[in-house]
């Protein structure tokens, strides 16, 4: 008798354990530099990421849903082109939406979903093992921004990198390079990456996608402050500032800011912070590209383009590298 019982897929965490950087002390660095600058991963405390998500589901904010809108249109060229029998290694898992998708259409084996998040991490990585029985789930808590190497369980497989949201857009091109290339050594040669590209248009509905009608990213953008506040014991006056959002055209990418309303004063612990009037805090760039520019830097990290997969306004691609 033939059993119709679902043959489960195995589970196992590992832990490498990445330094984890002083927070008060990057954030203090970061203001007093000549440019004030916050890394943007401090946008992401509860209410950071659950503003984030609310952005995503803004009629201005096209990125998310365009994207998913690609997967829709070519799920069966992609899953034909990478093939059976992968292990998708997903650099920076977030809340594994992306990777549903691509479980619709693409038959994988494995899924390594890596963040530094633990808890994080392992509550998506769980709850994708119990949504989808067969797919064996090997969650790596690790700075995928930072060279590691992929535990042995990963050999013998295909492996297939993923990086979807146009995540690339928050390097600067230099580091964006710097970035693929561990990517390349992670994966190794003959390896493929699915990554998603945010393409360049009209400065307009560039700026309107950080800058919404509804004042929902100007509340994330601010709301990094309040992180602050809660996570150092700073005393930010958050209305005492003001969100920003330019495309900057000799760069290709949106950069936001925050504002100071007026010449203040800021404590974190014993560190005092001074803000003359209209000093701004540099808290992202979003960059842009032409499938040119894109091939080129990837070119420059050891891949090749091997397809592109774009949205019929022409406004963001799914591209397959594979690693040289």
């Amino acid at each position: 008798m033939t059993s119709n019982k679902m043959v489960l897929g195995d589970y196992q965490f590992f832990d490498l354990k990445p330094a984890r950087q002083d927070m008060h002390q990057e954030i203090v660095a970061g203001l007093r530099a000549q440019e004030k600058r916050i890394a943007p991963k401090y946008f992401y405390d509860e209410q950071g990421s659950a503003l984030f998500e609310s952005i995503t589901e803004l009629p201005e904010y096209y990125l998310t849903r365009t994207e998913m809108n690609v997967f829709d249109r070519y799920g069966d060229d992609i899953a034909a082109v990478i093939g059976d029998g992968t292990c998708v290694v997903e650099y920076g898992s977030g809340s594994s939406q992306k990777i549903r998708k691509l479980l619709e259409t693409v038959h994988m084996e494995a899924y390594m979903p890596v963040d530094i998040s633990k808890d994080h991490l392992r509550n998506n990585a769980r709850a994708l093992h119990r949504d989808f029985p067969g797919l064996s789930v090997y969650p790596i808590c690790a700075d995928f921004t930072q060279p590691f190497e992929l535990p042995e369980i990963a050999n013998g497989w295909n492996r297939v990198g993923f990086f979807p949201g146009s995540s690339i857009g928050n390097f600067d091109p230099a580091d964006a390079v710097t970035f693929l290339s561990n990517i390349a050594r992670n994966l190794g040669p003959g390896a493929q990456l699915i990554i998603g590209v945010d393409r360049k248009k009209a400065p307009e509905i560039l700026e309107a996608a950080y800058d919404d009608s509804q004042g929902i990213t100007a509340e994330f953008n601010l709301n990094l402050l309040k992180h602050l506040n809660d996570a150092l014991g700073a005393n930010f006056a958050i209305d005492e500032f003001t969100h920003e959002a330019v495309y900057n055209e000799d760069l290709g990418c949106v950069q936001m800011y925050l504002r100071s309303r007026k010449a203040q004063q800021v404590t974190l612990g014993t560190e005092i912070v001074e803000f003359a009037r209209d000093e701004t805090i540099h808290t992202e760039n979003s960059y842009k590209y032409h499938l040119e520019e894109f091939q080129a830097l990837a070119e420059s990290a050891g891949f090749a383009v091997r397809s592109v997969w774009t949205d019929e306004r022409n406004w963001f691609a799914v591209v397959l590298l594979e690693v040289q």
